[in-house]
């Protein structure tokens, strides 16, 4: 399919604000202090790499009312007036006496009322970026105000994705298909899993990914021993089980999913385990319907992958995905997220072989109103074979 626009029209910004701002009014916050990169991201465009260097704070003022409000380093004053905002308040940064915190504060307190309250996220998965002492000297600056929970606002939203969200993660879902059909030819008997970590990622980006900031995986006989190491130079085998699990990313959003490999002909017990690997996913599929509930699906493919009840130590088959490698909801039993239309899922059940081997599958869904719609192609229950 042909690759939507890049970023967003300034209606999408301005929709998201003013449903953050009607949440802001429920709940009784003045304000919201955004400080993280998804956060900041989510109701401004501002995309930028810069994000991986520790130094800078950077923060988002968005007011009960009007466009949200950007206090960041001077150095990334040109690219925010690329983006929607027009406010924007700059100091040099790194500043060892105020590194922006006065000027955060002055913003604060002009578009709040004494005894205010300010909603900073709180919640799991959530972290506020910028050093403790400068948050405790913020807190003291804005008194009367105070900083409270945002009530998960931000979350809330960004678990319905647009139209427009759907089809870049769809994007990114794509590039990770051609990649992982391109497997062959950078992975045979011999090669040492490092060199086809390297070869993946490289093919990722040819096939038009932004960048991989996630990739995961491993080989050896009769499955793995987990799925988050990074690559050994140990050589591919014959009877290794080949896992690659993918976050690549395409115009600000990324896809997640996984695929394995037979290094020759597989053994009958990783075949049968990764065709019920296929069967759960399905089984998971079918019940990612709106009304259902997000533990609906852990049960429906645990069902199928682990018929004794039991469960792989990492404990959820999959989670939210979008701005994000992992978001909310995670897909575990006690879970009672109700599934809405929008909301971006993996789906990974997990099984158990001999020798406390496992093998996951993972694939990527959004919920549309009749149901489950696949972004990444299934895969289907033949385990893919290389030589």
């Amino acid at each position: 399919m042909t690759a939507p626009a890049r970023g967003f029209p300034e209606a999408e910004f301005e929709r998201r604000t003013r449903n953050a701002q009607a949440l802001m009014a429920e709940a009784g916050l003045s304000a919201l202090l955004l400080t993280t990169e998804p956060e900041i991201r989510y109701y401004t465009g501002f995309l930028t790499r810069f994000w991986e260097s520790p130094t800078r704070p950077w923060y988002v003022v968005l007011p009960a009312t009007g466009q949200p409000i950007a206090v960041i380093p001077s150095i990334g004053a040109h690219l925010m007036r690329q983006t929607w905002i027009t406010d924007l308040r700059t100091w040099q940064a790194p500043d060892y006496s105020d590194d922006g915190v006065g000027l955060l504060s002055d913003t604060l307190r002009e578009v709040t009322l004494m005894g205010g309250v300010i909603g900073l996220a709180d919640g799991m998965e959530s972290h506020v970026r910028m050093p403790r002492a400068d948050l405790l000297a913020l807190e003291s600056a804005l008194a009367p105000r105070k900083l409270a929970s945002d009530a998960q606002i931000t979350r809330r939203l960004r678990l319905i994705k647009s139209d427009a969200e759907i089809a870049k993660i769809r994007i990114a879902a794509g590039i990770a298909d051609r990649a992982f059909d391109r497997v062959t030819e950078i992975a045979q008997t011999g090669t040492p899993l490092s060199t086809v970590f390297r070869r993946f990622q490289a093919s990722c980006l040819d096939e038009g990914a932004d960048w991989v900031p996630y990739l995961a995986g491993a080989a050896d006989h009769r499955g793995y021993g987990d799925v988050i190491s990074p690559a050994t130079d140990a050589p591919l085998e014959t009877g290794h089980v080949l896992m690659l699990d993918t976050g690549l990313m395409h115009d600000g959003y990324f896809c997640d999913f996984d695929r394995n490999f037979s290094i020759g002909a597989p053994a009958a017990e990783v075949q049968s385990a990764h065709a019920r690997l296929i069967d759960a996913t399905e089984a998971g599929f079918a019940a990612a319907r709106p009304g259902a509930v997000i533990a609906d699906l852990f049960h429906a493919m645990n069902a199928v992958a682990n018929p004794d009840g039991n469960t792989m130590d990492a404990g959820r088959l999959g989670h939210g995905l979008g701005m994000q490698l992992t978001e909310w909801p995670s897909i575990i039993p006690a879970d009672q997220t109700e599934l809405v239309p929008g909301m971006v899922l993996t789906l990974e059940p997990s099984v158990t072989l001999a020798d406390g081997k496992i093998m996951v599958h993972e694939e990527n869904i959004v919920i549309r109103e009749t149901g489950a719609e696949w972004l990444s192609t299934p895969q289907g229950s033949e385990i893919r074979v290389l030589t």
